[in-house]
């Protein structure tokens, strides 16, 4: 097993502890649990990023005769292959499945902030402030129309909301992802990034 490969499986354990779920058995974890509280939670997705840029790193682009990783894109053939929830999951799981389907060695990974702004910018997902000063993703009745719900978490430590995509909302985003690819060029082209909250 290379470094990358090591770095890689420990982001996946992460990131199942991040959602609440035993990396070992994949089975959703009880709310009373510690790993479901929200500190730590966010702790978890802290790491996870972290993760994911260590395994960018380990796998810099060389001037050596290989080229860059290609920009994302998801054929029809392979969108076909998606990897559908009937229950509805969270919007780190669902890029996930999404990623599945390319060949990471090859193409560059679309991520979950790609998505989530373009939702944003389609009114689907609102950011709205909270009390500490931070901010928190709130879904719209445009959302709410697409699939995309919500669902209160409460642990003894700590109550928050869970932003969750149904079948429906999973169909709309793969059918939509040249438009949200196209989104995010556009966005970073001219050095705007919608802001991200603070929740998982």
């Amino acid at each position: 097993m290379t470094e990358t490969d090591k770095i890689a499986h420990a982001r996946v354990y992460m990131e199942k502890l991040a959602n609440g779920i035993n990396p070992l058995t994949n089975q959703v974890v009880p709310d009373a649990d510690l790993i479901n509280n929200v500190r730590i939670s966010r702790c978890f997705f802290y790491v996870v990023q972290l993760l994911k840029d260590l395994e960018e790193q380990a796998n810099p682009v060389r001037e050596t005769g290989k080229s860059a990783k290609s920009p994302f894109r998801l054929s029809l053939e392979a969108r076909a292959k998606f990897a559908f929830s009937d229950v509805p999951i969270p919007m780190t799981y669902l890029v996930r499945r999404i990623n599945d389907l390319i060949d990471v060695e090859q193409m560059t990974r679309i991520r979950r902030r790609q998505i989530l702004e373009w939702l944003i910018e389609k009114g689907a997902l609102a950011v709205k402030p909270r009390t500490d000063g931070k901010t928190v993703h709130s879904v719209t009745p445009v959302g709410r129309e697409l699939g995309i719900s919500t669902v209160l978490r409460e642990t003894p430590y700590a109550t928050y909301t869970v932003i969750l995509y149904n079948r429906d909302a999973q169909q709309f985003i793969l059918n939509n992802l040249d438009a949200i690819i196209g989104h995010s060029t556009k966005s970073n082209g001219r050095g705007w990034a919608a802001p991200m909250p603070d929740d998982p």
